[in-house]
């Protein structure tokens, strides 16, 4: 089963369910763009095979003494993107992406908090893909987005263009203002690409290794 898992380095062996004589693991859950705690909960052996199969993070209940996956009443679901067991492979932080609220009380996290990032970047992000995923009228994401990735490759050229123009100015607000311009005409192309900061990140860090 652990062949099948893309465990993060450090305990490539994957968490030791005979640890406990129930066979429940805890099982930490971290939003994998936010880095927020979201819940916890437990896992077997079953779970968590069951969670790598349906690509949905999913428990063993202790009250209804059954598997149940997160979000199977609510539509909420946990989409599991890292396993990381800890030092002593008894317990598991499972990074994910929300598809909504995750408490049965309707709040972000089950711990009260807002489920938002530090990073202004990450929200921005967020924000181009709800507008893609859930179009408002009038907005200008929408409007660009729908008339489609050569537009939107247009505009990241057209930006790119000015930014360079004001460069050789002296104006640095100009050139601030220009410089964000393309960083979210950047943005919205890569969500066009179905790509993330994320994954650009990942390339880069590569690249700074190999160097």
């Amino acid at each position: 089963m652990t062949n099948e898992l893309n465990f993060y380095p450090g305990e490539p062996q994957g968490p030791d369910f005979n640890k406990y004589a129930d066979g429940l693991l805890p099982c930490i859950i971290q939003d994998h763009n936010t880095n927020k705690v979201l819940m916890l909960g437990f896992m077997n052996e079953a779970a968590l095979q069951k969670t790598i199969e349906l690509k949905q993070v999913t428990f063993f209940s202790r009250s209804k003494q059954r598997l149940w996956t997160k979000g199977e009443t609510s539509g909420n679901f946990l989409t599991p993107v890292d396993f990381i067991p800890d030092c002593d492979n008894d317990t598991l932080l499972i990074k994910a992406v929300p598809s909504g609220p995750i408490c049965h009380k309707g709040s972000d996290t089950c711990f009260g908090e807002e489920n938002k990032s530090s990073d202004f970047l990450i929200e921005l992000e967020a924000l181009i893909d709800d507008r893609i995923l859930n179009p408002v009228e009038g907005s200008y994401i929408n409007k660009l987005f729908s008339r489609g990735i050569n537009k939107i490759a247009q505009k990241v050229g057209e930006e790119a263009v000015e930014l360079v123009i004001e460069a050789k100015d002296n104006n640095d607000e100009l050139f601030k203002e220009e410089a964000a311009d393309l960083l979210f005409h950047y943005l919205l192309l890569l969500k066009t690409k179905k790509v993330g900061l994320q994954d650009i990140k990942e390339v880069l860090k590569q690249r700074h290794k190999i160097n």
